[in-house]
């Protein structure tokens, strides 16, 4: 993704902002972080985005080994 910034006029929420800056303070990250992060999440699941490649591989290395335990705990 380009690191261009661009500014944009908006407005949120009071209790959702009060809410993202307690969690940035918390992380020690720039609300300006939390945004962008959550907007790149919200771009992906609207285009439909598939899982990324090292979770998919996670997944199918955890179910290769696991699968008869997921197999009985789902019984």
């Amino acid at each position: 993704m380009s690191q261009t910034r661009e500014k944009f006029p908006t407005q949120v929420n009071s209790e959702v902002l009060s809410a993202v800056r307690a969690l940035a303070q918390n992380e020690g990250r720039q609300i300006q972080a939390l945004v962008d992060e959550a907007l790149s999440d919200l771009v992906e699941k609207h285009n439909g985005a598939k899982p990324r490649a090292h979770v998919t591989g996670t997944y199918l290395a955890s179910h290769e080994k696991y699968g008869p335990l997921y197999k009985k705990l789902a019984e």
